[in-house]
């Protein structure tokens, strides 16, 4: 199952292009990731930040999908248990 949930993750990651976090969210990475707009979080919290886009590199639905595949074929070549 877990090979069939990592192939979906791959394939949802190859469908998209980009993300964008919502306001909350853009907050927390500023404040967690020690960026330089962080400090500005601090000085002024009801400042308008823009919310911040991630493009994830087209490379990683392929290593999941090539993951997921592998651990679908492992299960599939698996002895059966009791038999």
């Amino acid at each position: 199952m877990i090979g069939v949930l990592v192939v979906l993750l791959g394939v949802q990651f190859r469908l998209v292009e980009s993300a964008t976090l919502n306001q909350k969210t853009t907050q927390f990475l500023a404040a967690h990731t020690g960026s330089a707009s962080s400090g500005m979080l601090s000085a002024f919290p009801t400042a308008a930040m823009a919310n911040r886009v991630i493009h994830p590199p087209q490379w990683l639905g392929w290593a999941l999908i090539s993951v997921g595949a592998v651990c679908i074929l492992h299960s599939l070549a698996m002895k059966k248990p009791g038999g």
